[in-house]
């Protein structure tokens, strides 16, 4: 699941990132308003995290664009303005919920999952591969009922090979998700990949996450006909 995160104090964005990457979320950050637009604009976000005060588009101008375009991608607003009038202007351009600075980090986690839990983006939350069950929102995952418990990077991975089933991922694709920090080291993923096989396939006598040689891991549905 995807998150944008527009932030203008670089520090503050990147703590952001890594700590809703370690969540198990894909985070794409941008800087500035008019960026964080264009980014809203053309890719798909399960939720934006938008300061207010932005370089050359404020957070109200961005958000106010997006609801006037008809973008209903929730929108938790982060910022150092916290008197009545900014958040009801917030609110009224179009905002879902409203966190000023300085915050608490696992309440900022919490909003965004309840924002996720009842906003647009919950519309097909729940990946189905065969019997495999992933629910991007409540993070958990399922195989024929049963649940599987896994890491937020195990999660990472099984979430992007279940959104497109029998389509292969390379290791760097994976990587790119999963720790976008990291330089290129394939034995992460090998070694997640084989956590993975543990817990959702060999548990269960099945065989649904696949080595494509040469490319990288796909998950199918490997139920018998």
């Amino acid at each position: 699941m995807r998150i944008l995160v527009v932030e203008d104090e670089r520090e503050l964005a990147d703590i952001l990132r890594r700590g809703l990457t370690a969540e198990g979320y894909s985070v794409d950050v941008a800087h500035d308003g008019r960026q964080g637009l264009e980014q809203a604009r053309f890719d798909e976000y399960a939720a934006i995290v938008l300061d207010l005060m932005l370089p050359r588009l404020n957070g109200f101008q961005v958000c106010a664009t997006l609801r006037r375009e008809g973008n209903t991608t929730p929108i938790l607003i982060l910022t150092a303005k916290d008197g009545d009038y900014d958040q009801i202007e917030s609110l009224d351009t179009g905002a879902d919920d409203y966190l000023a600075k300085p915050f608490s980090y696992p309440v900022l986690v919490a909003r965004l999952r309840a924002l996720l839990r009842r906003g647009p983006a919950t519309l097909g939350r729940v990946l189905t591969v065969g019997d495999l069950a992933i629910d991007s929102v409540a993070r958990t995952c399922h195989r024929a009922g049963t649940a599987v418990a896994l890491t937020p990077r195990e999660f990472g991975i099984l979430e992007l090979l279940a959104r497109q089933p029998g389509v292969p991922r390379t290791k760097s694709e994976i990587l790119h998700h999963v720790w976008p920090d990291v330089v290129e080291d394939p034995n992460l993923v090998e070694a997640r990949i084989s956590a993975l096989r543990r817990k959702v396939d060999a548990a269960f006598g099945r065989a649904s996450l696949q080595t494509v040689r040469g490319i990288g891991y796909r998950l199918i549905d490997d139920r018998p006909a």
